[in-house]
Parts: structure tokens; C-alpha cells; sequence
């Protein structure tokens, strides 16, 4: 995406917004329309009631053996309908390109988001944006080193990249407020930035910036996107397992309430076939966090889910529903999420596609109950 894109769907957002505003999509006291702040009541209620909706990355846009097939989904594939939640990233969003770090056209992740929410699905986005200070990638193991140590704040307020990182918040405010259908419905989102910060492989990572830099960070990122007038996003909170289960440690960077609407985890299934024993310590890792999750979700009124899990190749034919399953069912999230079937890289997929060995038992996944796809939602959009 040049900037021939980036000021259409700037100006998009523009010209349309007070029609949407006013006729269409009315605010909520909140200063979020309407139907974002229904979707975070609908999703709770859900949560609570029905179970939890199952989600892919990427998933219409690549697959094993394919690419950019309009209305193809590995998932579908399978089982016959698409996952409740899609979800995507907007990495390379802020350099001006066509395309995202995975190769996705911003263009199309525009044009599915908007489908999606058509067909009365969910949407979640993550954005692992570039260094802004080293022009390195959002991951510290690459050739820029310990510059990375700097890179928080050289963002915030009179730091010397803070200009430039309020460009990029900007070129994402022009995207989410680009979200919108054909007659001004603004496309609510969870958007997950900063995530994982409890491990140290990101420049926002635990240990590259103190804890007030983190949650500056986060307030920055919020209070701007707004000022842009983006009123069509939730935010969730998504540490990775290092807090042990620990609430306090799992809490330490949170940016507050008036921030946060989903509390998350992200963690994966590290296994090798037949390794029984690190398939049940995911489990029960996973169980403990999801049990702590919930808990602090409840007291501070915000959704549970699982941000980010999977097991690459999926090496235990029966492990939706022997492992994943028998543990997310017992804790009331909303959400759980797995990463992408990348088309390029080989064993590099964590949801079932035709032929897959674990495939039978992803439809027995899918037919009970407690698991939401997209023809079981009912979310009033």
C-alpha cells in the first residue's frame, strides 16, 4: 500500500464519518459507536452462556497448497464453515507498503475484514510494527542489537522518534476508520498491540523498557487513535505465560481499565511426536493461566480469551479435542485463537487443512457444542 492508498482510505473515513456518526452508527457515551460497545456486551454474555468462538490468522488469505483463492479457507475446508473470528496484522502498515510482513495486500485484509463483519464474524488485529529507532523488525534478534533498549523512549513524548511514531499511529487510525460498509457501518475490532511484552523478543519487551515506559506506551497508542477519531476499537491486554500464574506479576504492566477491554494469554504446544509429557505440561500450563485470567477478568469486568495458541504441524492427531478442548472448556473465555497455515514455509500451520491427520478430529471439535464458528453466531451486527 503507497500512500495513493493511504490517503484514499484516509479520505474515505473523512467524508463519510459524520453521515456514519450520525445516521448509521451512532456514538455511545463511551465515545465508541454503538454497535462496538454491543459487541463487547454480546461477546461477554456469550462467554458467560454459550462457549467460546474459535479463530484462525490469515485464514482466507493463504493456505497449505494455496494462496489469495477469494472465499477459500483451510478451516472450511474441513469443516464446512468459517472460523467466528478472523484475525490479522498490520505489520509494514506504517512503512507505507502494499503489503503486510507475511505478504498479505492490505487492500484485500480491508475487503475481507469488511466481509467478515458481513457475514456476522469477529475480527482481531495485531500489529508487529518495525523498529522505529534501529528500522529493524519488531523482533530484537536481528543485527540492530541492543539498540532495542532505547526504542520505547525514543517513542514516547520528547523522544527523538516520538514525530515518527505518531505518523504510524496515524497510518493505522486511516485503516480502522477505513472500516466501514458500503452504507457507513463503522467494522468494530479487538486490536492487540504490544503484545507478548512479558517475554523480551520484542522491542516493547519486559526487558527493554521500565514498566511506566510500557504502560505509557499503551496510553499513548490509545489517547491518539483516538484523537484520529477512531471509535470502532477494543483493546486487549496479551502477556505470554512468564507471570507462572501469578496475578500480580501477570498485572504488573497493565495499563488500567479505561484502557483494556480483553484480557489474553499467548502460548503454544512446544512438543515433539509422541512426546506426551510436554503435550500435558502445556495443558496444564495453560489451565492454570486460563483459570487466572478468567478470575481477574472478572474482577475487573473485562472478556477472557486466548489470544494466540497452537501447536505447529499438530503433531497429536487427537489434540483438539484430547488437549485444547478438555481445557478451554472449563474456563469462560471467549476467544481462542490459533496462528496462520502459512502457504510458504513447510510445517509451519497450527489449524487442520484437507488431508491433514488431525482433520476428523477438528470436526469433532467443531460439532460440540460449546465451540462457536461463524454460522453459530448470533452477535446483532
Amino acid at each position: 500500500m503507497k500512500k495513493t492508498y493511504l490517503l484514499l482510505i484516509a479520505f474515505v473515513a473523512i467524508v463519510s464519518c459524520s453521515v456514519a456518526d450520525k445516521a448509521h452508527d451512532p456514538l455511545a457515551d463511551t465515545g465508541r459507536t454503538k454497535r462496538t460497545e454491543n459487541l463487547l456486551a454480546n461477546l461477554k454474555k456469550q462467554a458467560a452462556t454459550r462457549g467460546w468462538m474459535f479463530g484462525h490468522q490469515d485464514d482466507v488469505m493463504y493456505g497449505i497448497g494455496w494462496v489469495g483463492d477469494t472465499a477459500r479457507s483451510d478451516v472450511k475446508s474441513v469443516c464446512g464453515d468459517y472460523p467466528a473470528l478472523l484475525s490479522f496484522d498490520l505489520g509494514h502498515l506504517e512503512l507505507g507498503d502494499s503489503v503486510n510482513l507475511d505478504g498479505v495486500p492490505f487492500q484485500r485484509m480491508h475487503d475481507e475484514i469488511v466481509r467478515h463483519f458481513e457475514r456476522g464474524g469477529v475480527i482481531s488485529i495485531s500489529w508487529h510494527l518495525n523498529n522505529p529507532l534501529t528500522d529493524g523488525t519488531a523482533w530484537i534478534n536481528d543485527s540492530t542489537g541492543e539498540q532495542h533498549l532505547n526504542t520505547v523512549a525514543a517513542v514516547l513524548e520528547g523522544g527523538e522518534q516520538h514525530d515518527k511514531f505518531l505518523s504510524w499511529l496515524d497510518i493505522v487510525a486511516d485503516f480502522l476508520n477505513s472500516l466501514q460498509t458500503s452504507d457507513g457501518i463503522r467494522v468494530p475490532v479487538i486490536f492487540r498491540p504490544w503484545h507478548e511484552h512479558t517475554g523480551s523478543w520484542f522491542w516493547w519487551g519486559q526487558k527493554l523498557c521500565t514498566t511506566e515506559q510500557y504502560k505509557a506506551l499503551w496510553k499513548l497508542t490509545v489517547d491518539r487513535l483516538k484523537e484520529q477519531r477512531v471509535v470502532n476499537a477494543l483493546f486487549a491486554y496479551s502477556p505470554g505465560t512468564e507471570s507462572k500464574g501469578d496475578p500480580k506479576q501477570y498485572m504488573e504492566r497493565y495499563p488500567g481499565d479505561d484502557i483494556i477491554d480483553v484480557l489474553g494469554l499467548d502460548t503454544y504446544c512446544y512438543a515433539q511426536p509422541g512426546d506426551t509429557t510436554a503435550v500435558a505440561a502445556y495443558a496444564n500450563d495453560l489451565d492454570t493461566h486460563l483459570s487466572m485470567i478468567c478470575d481477574l477478568a472478572t474482577e475487573h469486568d473485562k472478556l477472557a480469551a486466548l489470544t494466540e495458541t497452537g501447536f505447529e504441524s499438530i503433531k497429536t492427531d487427537n489434540w483438539w479435542t484430547h488437549t485444547l478442548m478438555p481445557v478451554i472448556n472449563r474456563h469462560p473465555i471467549s476467544y481462542v485463537v490459533v496462528w496462520r497455515n502459512a502457504h510458504n514455509i513447510p510445517g509451519h500451520f497450527y489449524a487442520p487443512y484437507p488431508g491433514n491427520p488431525s482433520a476428523a478430529d477438528f470436526v469433532e471439535f467443531y460439532n460440540h457444542p460449546r465451540s462457536l464458528f461463524l454460522h453459530d453466531l448470533d452477535l446483532g451486527n
